[in-house]
């Protein structure tokens, strides 16, 4: 058992995404369009590419737009050129943050980046300067309640690093990247469909804040997430 209320924040997270549906959907297709760039337009020799397409499908995207972005990214139809820019900093009572981009104009978005840390009562850091403090890793997060001995007993022979039960019932399986799309298709095969299912920063360790201190950093993650250029924001602070 470890861990705080990681339910909690899950569903918290997801209602902040929810409440901003179309820019969710912007994001999406920046991230179709490069991975398709990266990796070539075909699913099922994309992890990267098949992962946001399932991303924009339980965003009730049209498969017109994924289509689309596919397509762009591909060389297929002419569009926008995105590069990937990671930024670090610290929030409040020293919480770590990585902030994952892409972005046409590399000038513009670290303005508004560093602008969204300083408004926010954040710190910019150095590359590297919080990077250590996570691990690159596929993370499913299956609700509390879920059959824990079953989706260790899946989820292990499929290759999982890790099942881990929280203190409040959510099981979290954490995977090598590499092995994500292979996992999650077995645990699917199961009968277990992930409530988060993603390629993430994770952190190692957490900080837990509350009252103003929580609301703060709430504001500054909030500030961040809606930047136009920002893809994904992960910290190590729960509320």
């Amino acid at each position: 058992m470890a861990g705080h209320s990681k339910w909690a924040n899950i569903q918290h997270r997801k209602g902040r995404q929810d409440e901003k549906r179309g820019k969710i959907w912007t994001k999406l297709i920046k991230e179709i369009t490069v991975a398709s760039k990266l990796g070539g337009g075909d699913l099922a020799t994309n992890p990267r590419l098949r992962l946001a397409v399932d991303k924009a499908k339980d965003a009730n995207m049209p498969n017109d737009n994924v289509q689309r972005a596919i397509q762009r990214g591909a060389g297929s139809l002419e569009g926008v050129h995105y590069e990937e820019i990671r930024y670090e900093g610290y929030g409040i009572n020293g919480a770590a943050i990585i902030v994952d981009c892409m972005t046409d104009n590399r000038t513009r978005t670290v303005a508004e980046v560093r602008h969204a840390f300083t408004k926010n009562g954040g710190n910019m850091g150095a590359e590297g300067s919080v990077a250590f403090l996570f691990k690159h890793c596929g993370q499913m997060l299956f609700a509390p309640g879920t059959n824990e001995d079953r989706i260790m007993e899946v989820g292990l022979d499929a290759g999982a690093e890790d099942v881990i039960t929280h203190e409040d019932g959510a099981i979290e399986v954490l995977t090598p990247v590499s092995d994500f799309s292979k996992i999650q298709d077995a645990l699917n095969k199961a009968g277990f469909k992930a409530e988060l299912a993603t390629i993430a920063m994770r952190p190692e360790n957490e900080i837990a804040l509350e009252g103003g201190q929580a609301e703060s950093m709430q504001k500054l993650l909030e500030a961040l997430e809606n930047l136009d250029d920002v893809q994904d924001v992960f910290t190590n602070a729960v509320f």
